[in-house]
């Protein structure tokens, strides 16, 4: 379904993940998943943010997004060696869906530096939580808050990318078995 050209999927910028995976099961799976796995981090972050120490909560954030967004590009098939293993034509379709998409962090390797750049998609907010957390308990509670809505904004955003690049680059999704596998909040380095 096409409107003046441009498919429908890149007009819905704001679609909620669930809505652009209606119609296949599988994908619904995964983004149920992923929205699991996103949860949970973010009631850490949340707990971070509410800790009046400078700087903590960036750090946690920063630890968090980096484990969470290969995670979620992992369960897609869009880590840089699931990519590497398709074939020419399906790596050319895969990077003309992220160019299309404008994705960040779809496909590639996840370092600190890349993670910083698309946490200042929501850099306003991170500083609202800064000086709230100053104000005795009020302020914790916002700066716990921002902390969460944040953590969860960064990757809706994330997850909304992976649809939407399985979708436009007709990606077949990797085999596995989600009932089996834990959700843990981080994992030990």
């Amino acid at each position: 379904m096409t409107l003046c050209g441009a498919p429908a999927l890149r007009l819905s910028l704001m679609a909620a993940p669930l809505q652009l995976a209606d119609h296949n099961p599988e994908l619904a799976r995964r983004v149920a998943y992923c929205r699991r796995l996103l949860n949970r981090r973010a009631l850490v972050a949340a707990a971070a943010s509410a800790v009046p120490v400078p700087g903590l909560d960036w750090a946690v954030d920063a630890a968090l997004l980096s484990k969470l967004v290969p995670e979620i590009n992992r369960l897609f098939g869009l880590t840089p060696e699931q990519l590497d293993k398709l074939p020419h034509h399906k790596r050319e379709q895969v990077q003309k869906a992220v160019g299309a998409i404008g994705s960040m962090l779809v496909g590639k390797f996840i370092t600190r530096d890349l993670v910083l750049r698309f946490a200042g998609k929501v850099g306003m907010r991170m500083s609202a939580k800064q000086a709230a957390r100053y104000v005795p308990f009020a302020g914790q509670l916002i700066s716990a808050l921002v902390g969460y809505t944040a953590i969860r904004y960064l990757g809706e955003a994330h997850i909304r990318d992976c649809i939407q690049v399985v979708q436009e680059a007709h990606l077949p999704l990797p085999p596995l078995a989600l009932e089996a596998a834990p959700v843990p909040l981080l994992k030990a380095s």
